[in-house]
């Protein structure tokens, strides 16, 4: 099972982050944002991880590039043949298999999700954003999504806020509104799981969005389902998103850590 996480976005709301960095590696303690979101899928076996990148995509390179080095202690022997030894426990992100696909700085999260497509390997696989964290059963959530057999699974989450709205029949998506009007019900949670030929929805063009269009279609053709989360989850959309994430981290009491 592989997780496609949205990587690429400009987070403009956010500038005084992002000026220098991509969204999702804000740091939340000592990692990103992005680290937080991986932890909680290689929790529930899912290590392999496709990263749709596009704005200050390096900066995301460089971080898994350098990981080991930089958050353990290392010995250097300079010269012609240099060596770096690693001194490290058991690392618990060993076996993570990142792929780091640059999917440009102007595209729509549909656009990202259909050129990172070609490192997909499987008929199933996950996506989210890279600026929500959670501590959603995602083998709870894998589960529903097999047994419903349709072609798409959003997780709905609580309190709504300014997120995509659900219209909900049973354990159906009758309908999907992005950003609707009124906040009533469940909304859009991301943490999503897809079938492959949810890529025939999706175009090439950098105007390609995943809610706008594919999933509001997905939901009128009766092949969205929602998963109800009422646990936590919160997004990372403003400063004082951040400073409360940094807040609950420091605390010890993160909800989303479930590792």
């Amino acid at each position: 099972m592989q997780a496609v996480i949205l990587c690429g976005g400009l987070g403009t709301r956010l500038r005084e982050e992002t000026e220098f960095r991509p969204k999702p590696m804000i740091q939340i303690g000592q990692h990103p944002i992005l680290w937080h979101i991986m932890k909680l899928y290689s929790h529930h076996g899912i290590r392999s991880f496709v990263l749709a990148a596009g704005y200050k995509s390096e900066i995301i390179k460089h971080y898994f590039l350098h990981y080991e080095v930089m958050d353990n202690d290392v010995t250097i022997e300079l010269g012609r043949e240099k060596t770096i030894e690693i001194h490290r426990p058991q690392v618990e992100e060993q076996g993570w298999k990142i792929t780091i696909a640059d999917t440009g700085e102007a595209a729509l999260k549909g656009a990202r999700l259909k050129r990172a497509a070609r490192y997909l390997t499987g008929d199933t696989f996950m996506v989210t954003y890279g600026d929500g964290v959670c501590d959603v059963d995602l083998s709870k959530l894998l589960a529903f999504h097999r047994a419903h057999g349709r072609l798409a699974t959003v997780t709905g989450i609580r309190p709504t806020s300014r997120f995509g709205e659900l219209t909900i029949a049973g354990d159906r998506v009758a309908a999907f509104f992005e950003k609707p009007d009124a906040d009533d019900d469940f909304v859009n949670g991301g943490f999503f799981v897809f079938e492959r030929r949810l890529l025939d929805y999706l175009g090439d063009e950098d105007d390609c969005d995943l809610e706008v269009g594919p999933l509001e279609k997905l939901a009128l053709e009766g092949e969205l389902m929602v998963f109800r989360h009422h646990g936590f989850w919160a997004c990372m959309d403003t400063q004082r998103d951040v400073d409360h994430l940094r807040h609950l981290w420091a605390s010890g009491a993160a909800p989303w850590k479930v590792w």
